[in-house]
């Protein structure tokens, strides 16, 4: 029973993830296509939207925290910058290694040695930020 609890609320925190990308990049495209800004700010924008989404969805709806809104939105702040940084070292010792160096061909597509990186560094930046959230931010 637990464990399905787990799974369930780990379910809930990827499709918030999803979500946060759907409003970053649509924050990014009304701000530059339709709106004509400046693509910096656009961007910034977009990934401020997408980090207020993310912690109000998983405030709510992920771990259903009542706890205090200020002191929960530092400790997420804070854990986005440890896990964003943890994310940003494996893709630094991945990419400064010699696996960086190489492309691989996987069903006729060819992934970089940096690419595939990225994706390793978004998995553990995934379940860091995931275990940070439950352990810490909204426990």
């Amino acid at each position: 029973m637990m464990h399905a609890r787990r799974l369930l609320q780990f379910g809930r925190y990827c499709v918030v993830g999803v979500l946060n990308t759907l409003v970053t990049f649509g924050v990014i495209y009304i701000c530059k296509s339709l709106l004509g800004w400046n693509l910096y700010v656009c961007n910034v924008l977009g990934y401020v939207a997408g980090l207020v989404n993310s912690f109000l969805l998983n405030k709510s709806w992920t771990f259903r925290s009542h706890g205090r809104m200020y002191r929960e939105a530092v400790r997420f702040l804070a854990g986005f910058g440890l896990c964003y940084l943890l994310q940003l070292w494996v893709v630094w010792m991945l990419t400064s290694s010699p696996f960086g160096a190489f492309d691989y061909r996987v069903c006729g597509i060819v992934l970089s040695g940096y690419g595939i990186a990225t994706i390793i560094g978004n998995v553990v930046y995934t379940l860091s930020n995931y275990v940070f959230n439950k352990l810490v931010t909204f426990r």
